[in-house]
């Protein structure tokens, strides 16, 4: 049945990549790639503690709220979609789920150094 073709391409692209503990590893270095910069910034903090933190949805914020509207348009200029935040929380929220690769997280860090560097 089509469920059963759909698991059988995902466990075939996941051993692809390496299996499971491959693809952890990708993982964790896409969220500390991120998080390592917000966490350097002056211009973007992340509103979550540390030991709480999810490698998955990465929630930020900027500096300023009055560059929000800024922020996401050029985001947006740049083929980086639905990065605004949840309505009730704010802020912006990067998903990085299994299927991103590293260079479009690279793509997304890039962008943001980009606009913080621009807002001085």
């Amino acid at each position: 049945t089509f469920a059963w073709y759909t698991a059988g391409k995902v466990f075939k692209w996941l051993k692809s990549l390496g299996g499971l503990e491959a693809l952890k590893e990708r993982n964790y270095l896409k969220a500390s790639t991120l998080y390592d910069y917000i966490d350097r910034s002056d211009f973007y903090s992340n509103p979550v503690a540390k030991n709480n933190r999810s490698i998955m949805n990465i929630p930020f914020i900027l500096k300023s709220p009055d560059l929000d509207g800024t922020f996401l348009k050029e985001a947006e200029s740049e083929n980086l979609l639905n990065l605004k935040g949840h309505r009730s929380v704010g802020g912006y929220r990067a998903s990085i789920y299994n299927a991103l690769p590293l260079e479009s997280l690279n793509v997304l860090v890039d962008s943001m150094k980009e606009f913080e560097l621009s807002q001085e």
